[in-house]
């Protein structure tokens, strides 16, 4: 059942969260702008909007990111709650727009907590300081004697308390502190970070009221249903709209504009049917008539493309990692080993498909939207319609899972272009078929690895390839190669300490739009190295876990520009943030410890597998239990999963996304591929793009986090990459028979 919402307007939100008498405070070093709908004071801090105390005592928290699954609307909020000393039952949580005032909003590379850890604490300590100013200053003490705790002010030595309530007026009288004054919390007192809350949205999902995309209803909307162009490109030459205006409850029908490339998150053009509804909007899609001109990539066929890849993979291409002499080292090797790996298209195909409302009036366009990134919702309307990107209101709502493919706000173009169009508020709601036909898909790729081993079975040289269309062809269709950031989603990066080392990327073209994915190129470079790894260690006649730490080599930070070797470390500093081979080592002993590696007796049918990656930052490991049966039916009773993210924040919501990783990881190993004919994507709902049941999951996930000082990392993404390797090589482990190209459905394995 729709239940109809109504969504306050930016100056209803802004008036209504910070009146007059309310302390507004923000982060340091992030943009502002001056707007007629908050007049905030400048000051040294620049203040931004993500906390407001109102003079009820009341906390407002803006979360400005998006909710997906990840809790992250609790734990950003959750962090300025400890800081301020605010008692948890009293704050609120609101949900940004889109606005650059927030700083980034992209909800993106696990980077919410990572990028906005410091600043939230910095915002609630600066807020906790002003408040024991002002109750020192009431109090005639000083400034240093006072606590406040529990939403409250505390003076110790006279047993003297304030409220918030009662300081409110006088603490936003307060000059804002500088950035040197402020003392954030030792870890010791923390009541909420480390050991979390209940997520702000729990009870609205579980009773149903929480507000997705698709329950979004405005006053005089109407719905709409498009027959895109169905290869990439494609051109519409005619089409017969007469039998689809015949279908009860169709208005119109209206033509949008073939998207040009680079395709970027442009809508892709095609034929839309307007309805009262979007059962008849749906209906009359189906009836409509079209000639399409299906343009250069008809010739698509993942078949041929596939071979072309691996070939590619087989031969030398562009350098992007070279340390010692590798040619040199498999030229005077006794033994040489190698294996190529191949990994397929994939879909995000999210629970709840891609949905959006906008209503363009005025010059203006405002949308609600299931939207990772509200600031790419802005700029891409923007284009779409010709206006301004301050011009477009983007509404958040959450998010039914995402993965990535709603950080991309094409369905938000449609939706604007065709309400500019017939001048009423539109809303689109793509079907599952539309959801996998025409996602940004996560790239195939071909790798070839080639090691030179000594007496020991010790690798001394490594030549590692990887050829796949990279994402940057979605933004420049002339793009063949892949740019250093993708590199560095575990190509670049391969950890061990082998003295001669090489990596190369080759050239692909592009026939579909590529996007990012959940832990993105670090699913096919992890299932690669960490195969290759497993079979070094079989050749060795040695543990796959001995082999894997001893190749490691002792604890260590590389040196990439000692090895004049260009690294991207997830935006972030080599120095903050090193590749410590250290902690990648702990993981390992960790999993192989809690798993019970060390003492398995696998009965026959049965094996175990194991791998470790660092991606987004973060170190995990993984160990993987496999049984198969006679008939070669694949079962998973056990994964276990170390994880070091450094300082854990939210420590339910972290062991829920390994969690989901590991089912994540299994669709990806076992289930997931798209293939391509005459340029068409061939897959079009759950029963063939197929993703993990409950029979298909591991029957146990076991999450061991290893909670470390200093910054924390990355938790959405990271456990992904190790399931497909720790899985392929338990199957090995349980048949002998290896596993280099997935999905693993498609092989025999008796």
């Amino acid at each position: 059942m729709s239940v109809e919402v109504r969504f306050a307007s930016r100056r209803d939100f802004l008036g209504g969260l910070f009146s007059t008498g309310a302390l507004i405070l923000g982060a340091r070093n992030l943009p502002a702008r001056n707007t007629p709908d908050l007049d905030v004071t400048k000051s040294a801090w620049n203040p931004s909007v993500f906390l407001g105390l109102n003079t009820d005592g009341s906390v407002i928290i803006v979360a400005h990111r998006s909710e997906m699954g990840t809790g992250i609307r609790t734990s950003l909020p959750m962090v300025v709650a400890d800081e301020l000393g605010a008692d948890w039952s009293r704050v609120r949580v609101e949900q940004a727009i889109g606005d650059k005032r927030y700083g980034s909003q992209d909800t993106d590379g696990s980077q919410s907590i990572r990028d906005f850890y410091v600043i939230m604490r910095e915002t609630g300590a600066t807020a906790r300081l002003m408040l024991e100013r002002a109750a020192a200053a009431k109090w005639h003490v000083p400034a240093a004697e006072c606590r406040a705790d529990n939403h409250q002010v505390i003076h110790a030595a006279s047993h003297r308390t304030l409220s918030f309530a009662e300081l409110i007026t006088a603490a936003a009288a307060q000059p804002v502190p500088q950035k040197s004054e402020i003392v954030l919390k030792d870890p010791a007192e923390f009541k909420y970070i480390g050991k979390g809350v209940p997520s702000v949205d729990l009870t609205d999902i579980c009773t149903g009221r929480a507000i997705y995309g698709f329950d979004v209803l405005v006053p005089g909307m109407v719905y709409a249903s498009i027959e895109r162009p169905p290869v990439l490109g494609g051109k519409l030459k005619h089409f017969d709209d007469s039998a689809a205006k015949q279908v009860r409850g169709v208005q119109q029908t209206v033509v949008i504009d073939e998207a040009k490339p680079p395709y970027a998150f442009q809508a892709l053009g095609g034929v839309a049917v307007i309805a009262d509804n979007t059962w008849a909007a749906s209906q009359g899609r189906k009836k409509l008539k079209i000639d399409w001109e299906y343009g250069p990539h008809a010739i698509f066929d993942s078949g041929a493309y596939k071979k072309s890849l691996l070939e590619a993979a087989t031969k030398p291409q562009k350098v992007v990692r070279n340390a010692g002499d590798v040619d040199a080292a498999l030229s005077s090797a006794t033994k040489v080993i190698e294996a190529s790996y191949y990994t397929p298209l994939l879909a995000h195909a999210p629970m709840e498909p891609p949905a959006a409302v906008a209503h363009y009036r005025d010059g203006k366009v405002e949308a609600w939207a299931a939207t990772q990134d509200p600031q790419a919702v802005q700029e891409t309307v923007a284009k779409a319609v010709g206006i301004q990107a301050n011009d477009v209101i983007c509404h958040v709502t959450l998010l039914g899972g995402a993965f990535g493919r709603k950080s991309k706000p094409d369905y938000v173009a449609e939706a604007a272009i065709l309400s500019k169009k017939i001048g009423k508020p539109v809303k689109i709601s793509w079907t599952r078929e539309e959801d996998i036909h025409f996602d940004y898909f996560h790239s195939t790729a071909g790798m070839y690895f080639k090691a030179a081993v000594d007496s020991s079975g010790r690798p001394q040289a490594l030549l590692a390839r990887s050829v796949y269309p990279p994402i940057g062809s979605t933004f420049d269709d002339k793009q063949r190669y892949s740019d250093t950031g993708e590199l560095s989603l575990g190509l670049i990066d391969i950890p061990f300490d082998i003295p001669n080392i090489r990596a190369e990327n080759g050239p692909a073209e592009a026939h579909v739009r590529i996007g990012w994915l959940r832990s993105v190129a670090n699913i096919y470079h992890a299932f690669g190295v960490q195969s290759f790894m497993d079979e070094l260690a079989a050749a060795a006649g040695q543990d796959p876990v001995e082999y894997w730490l001893a190749a490691l080599g002792s604890p260590r930070k590389i040196d990439f520009e000692a090895e004049k070797t260009k690294y991207e470390n997830y935006g972030k500093s080599i120095t903050d943030y090193p590749l410590d081979t250290g902690r990648l080592r702990k993981v390992v002993e960790v999993v192989a410890e809690r798993s019970g590696w060390a003492n398995r007796k696998p009965a026959k049918g049965q094996g175990w597998g194991f791998a470790a990656h660092r991606s987004f930052l973060t170190y995990v490991a993984a160990v993987a239990q496999v049984e198969v049966d006679t008939a070669g039916k694949l079962r998973i009773p056990r994964v276990d999963l170390a994880v070091d993210c450094g300082p854990v924040i939210n420590p339910d919501r972290v062991k829920s996304q390994f969690e989901g990783a590991a089912v994540f990881g299994v669709s990806v190993a076992v289930l997931g591929e798209i293939t391509a004919a005459d340029g068409r994507v061939q897959q079009s709902n759950f029963n063939d793009y197929l993703v993990a049941r409950i029979n298909e999951a591991p029957s146990e996930t076991h999450v061991h986090l290893i909670n470390t000082e200093g910054l924390p990392t990355g938790a959405g993404e990271p456990g992904v990459p190790p399931m497909a390797p720790a899985i392929c090589n338990a199957i090995y482990a349980a048949t002998g028979k290896r596993i280099r190209e997935l999905p693993i459905r498609k092989q025999r394995l008796t």
